[in-house]
């Protein structure tokens, strides 16, 4: 640690600010839309769409079999850059029966 410099120091401290900005964004952009759905009179949630995506597959109804999580990288990298056919099999998801979507809970109540 004796050989360390201030540039150093400072782009230890740049990149932890970036990676906390990156972390953070989703549940900030959540939070404004949140506000902005509210003030103009809409569903919090869902903004009157009446539907919520599913988490685990994103709204697509399937999800991908095998990999770390799930996460086939090296495949997914080949299907976007060369716009192939993909190899890893897709299974419909349980979580939401393949449909992609749950109905709202704060617009079902009315």
């Amino acid at each position: 640690m004796d050989n360390i410099t201030a540039s150093e120091i400072a782009g230890l401290g740049v990149g932890v600010l970036l990676l906390s900005a990156t972390i953070a964004a989703p549940k900030i952009d959540a939070f404004f839309s949140s506000s902005q759905r509210s003030s103009l009179g809409m569903c919090k949630r869902c903004g009157n769409i009446r539907r919520l995506a599913c988490s685990r597959c994103k709204g697509t109804g399937f999800v991908k079999e095998g990999g770390l999580f799930g996460i086939n990288l090296v495949d997914d990298l080949y299907e976007t850059i060369g716009n192939r056919e993909s190899t890893v099999k897709q299974i419909a998801c349980v979580k939401c029966q393949a449909k992609g979507y749950f109905s709202c809970p704060d617009c079902s109540k009315v």
